[in-house]
């Protein structure tokens, strides 16, 4: 049984949300998954055998968190199986919704000095009664110019939970059989490449990923 970790940086909840859904479907496959926030300062990522972030967009940038601990625990994640997969709404239009298409994660990955064996993409949930005033205004007017929906008690979410499971039995397959990396040190080989595509594909905007 692999044990892996599953870190979410997320504005509303969406990035969480999906970490939990791949933890459900770990589990189901027999491997033992932890969720926790990428802030937590109580988890030592070189305890667990493999590595997945997830992180959102807003106002078209990823938190800096993000690319923070990248950096900071960059040893740890090259030495284990890992995954890295962003939550943004341009991902709902099939144009944008792959990880070579998607320009939020193209962008992070460009600047991250960790590249993962497995990277995915997702659409996001929209959620006007949630934002604050300039943020509502500002994601209607996004909208309104990439043709989605601009009434402001729209609450959707995009987020395509059956390539959320695909990703998931993608990790599974990423981890098995790789060494148990936490008890054998950072010196372990990484599992085989993998890329998480995504058969559809969406056009950019500005829009803050959820």
């Amino acid at each position: 049984m692999a044990t892996i970790l599953l870190l979410y940086s997320s504005v509303y909840g969406q990035s969480r949300r999906i970490c939990e859904r791949i933890a459900a479907r770990l589990g189901e496959r027999g491997e033992r998954a932890t969720v926790a926030a990428l802030t937590d300062p109580a988890l030592d990522p070189s305890a667990f055998d493999a590595i997945v972030v997830g992180a959102s967009i807003k106002h078209g940038k990823h938190h800096p968190t993000v690319l923070e601990y990248l950096r900071r625990h960059r040893a740890v994640l090259q030495s284990r199986p890992g995954a890295l997969f962003s939550v943004n709404l341009v991902a709902r239009k099939p144009a944008k919704n792959t990880p070579q298409t998607n320009p939020y994660l193209k962008a992070l990955l460009a600047q991250s000095p960790w590249q993962p064996q497995l990277t995915g993409v997702f659409a996001g949930e929209l959620d006007y009664a949630r934002y604050g005033a300039v943020d509502k205004q500002l994601m209607r007017f996004v909208m309104w110019v990439n043709r989605g929906p601009i009434d402001p008690r729209t609450r959707v979410s995009f987020t395509n939970w059956d390539e959320v499971d695909r990703f998931a039995g993608q990790v599974a397959e990423l981890v098995r059989g790789a060494p148990s990396v936490a008890a054998a040190g950072p010196a372990a080989a990484a599992a085989p490449a993998a890329v998480a595509a995504d058969p559809r594909a969406p056009a950019p905007e500005l829009a803050p990923a959820r």
